[in-house]
């Protein structure tokens, strides 16, 4: 078995992490590592789920706050981008941002803490970079809920070493012009839905996004075609064309209120939802997320993307990101983590917590 040394420092930690490739379903190797790296702190009582490890303190305190990160990552490049090597100031390989960066952080932490300041759950999860179904954060929270219970979470996604606030919400819609097929010779025995979709084009070019504040945030939503498919042969006026749609809203509004808004906005059409999911309200003016921010003293935006704090926040648990590693790198080849943020990361959980 792979042994993972708790008390090595967070950038080795963060390569020997690395290094056990883990690419979404095949988390096994890792789990089984940190599985048994965490069961040797008495301080933690430890349960696995699948391929999901989950350690917990029981000191009886006050408030309880859940350190969450996923132990997967997105398939290594040909030739592969592994092992990690050290390059200046910088670690280079794949999941040195996305996330093992903060998963080390959390590991040097459940290590170093045997007393926090708060009760603190430590979840390290599967299967995150692949279909929501199997999210191993998701099946936790359906099978056992009790073991996410907690006042505050922090999810250790990558934030540039600052904190980003809940996130917004996304829904995927397709938004359909009807026409009627004809012979493209003699266009004039059809109506040509290709031609009509320019009237759905032109409402989401004129359409004009709002920045909405949510608990002291600013999120910008986006409403975007992503996709658009029409046409059956080169010689048919095509009696369908359908435009797909991306919404990304503030968490202030639900899924059902932006699929009415969606509906609204593109009245006249036929709209279809393929894919939803509800946005996580910050809850910065909470206690325990307000004690966080104070601590870290590190800057505090909106998550404008979409994480897994929303799985948090549907539990009715506040959430933010925070986490070492620039996000715009996630999954990039050349993949690469400033270790001076692993350091600064480990630092500032200290701070809050010990």
């Amino acid at each position: 078995m792979s042994r993972l040394d708790l008390s090595t420092h967070v950038v080795s930690l963060t390569a020997a992490l690395c290094d056990l490739e883990s690419v979404s379903g095949n988390e096994e190797v890792l789990a089984d590592a940190v599985e048994e790296a965490l069961g040797a702190l008495p301080h933690l009582s430890v349960t696995r789920d699948g391929n999901t490890v989950i350690a917990r303190t029981d000191l009886g305190r006050p408030e309880r706050v859940v350190l969450a990160g996923h132990l997967d990552t997105v398939p290594l490049t040909t030739p592969p981008n592994l092992p990690t090597r050290r390059e200046g100031d910088e670690l280079v390989g794949r999941g040195t941002v996305d996330m093992k960066g903060g998963v080390a952080v959390q590991l040097r932490i459940a290590a170093a803490v045997a007393e926090p300041s708060r009760d603190v759950t430590f979840v390290f999860y599967d299967c995150e970079e692949v279909e929501s179904e199997r999210n191993g954060l998701a099946r936790v929270g359906r099978n056992r809920p009790e073991l996410l219970e907690a006042d505050f979470a922090v999810l250790l996604e990558p934030t540039d070493g600052g904190i980003e606030g809940g996130c917004k919400g996304t829904i995927r819609v397709e938004v359909t012009a009807r026409g009627k097929a004809a012979h493209s010779a003699r266009p004039w025995n059809g109506v040509n839905a290709i031609h009509e979709a320019h009237a759905i084009l032109g409402r989401l070019t004129a359409y004009e996004a709002q920045t909405v504040e949510v608990d002291g945030l600013d999120y910008h939503e986006a409403l975007n075609a992503v996709g658009i498919r029409g046409g059956i042969a080169g010689n048919v006026i095509p009696d369908e064309c359908v435009v797909v749609v991306n919404y990304r809203f503030a968490p202030s509004m639900t899924s059902a209120e932006a699929e009415e808004h969606l509906r609204e906005l593109f009245e006249g059409y036929d709209v279809r939802v393929t894919d939803t999911a509800d946005g996580a309200r910050p809850g910065l003016q909470l206690p325990a997320a307000k004690a966080f921010v104070d601590a870290l003293a590190v800057p505090v935006t909106a998550k404008e993307g979409w994480t897994d704090v929303a799985r948090f926040s549907a539990l009715g648990i506040p959430a933010v990101n925070f986490g070492p590693g620039d996000p715009n790198l996630a999954h990039h080849d050349d993949e690469r983590v400033p270790v001076q943020q692993l350091v600064d990361a480990e630092a500032a959980l200290l701070r809050w917590l010990a």
